[in-house]
């Protein structure tokens, strides 16, 4: 095996990482910010705006989806839009009371 096919089955690096893992906590500084701003249902909405970007950034990298084939991003993708419809009926819910 010659160097150009070791390191065309490596990752990404720990660059990579650390800048993923600063763009968290980045992002939960700014869900800890839009939280003290009273903005009435639109709270809700922003928090979970944040969360699933956040969310997003650690399936991607971290669970390395990026890097998956198109039939296994396809059922991720599937399986958050089912939940995403999931978490809207309890906001239906929980409004209508």
């Amino acid at each position: 095996m010659n160097e150009n096919e070791q390191t065309k089955h490596h990752g990404p690096g720990y660059g990579l990482f650390v800048a993923v893992w600063a763009g968290l906590m980045v992002l939960t500084a700014i869900t800890v910010e839009v939280s003290t701003i009273h903005l009435g249902f639109l709270n809700v909405v922003s928090a979970m705006a944040i969360a699933s970007v956040k969310a997003s950034l650690v399936v991607f990298f971290f669970m390395h989806l990026k890097y998956e084939n198109l039939t296994l991003k396809t059922m991720v993708l599937v399986a958050f839009f089912i939940l995403a419809i999931f978490i809207g009926f309890t906001f239906f819910d929980t409004a209508n009371r």
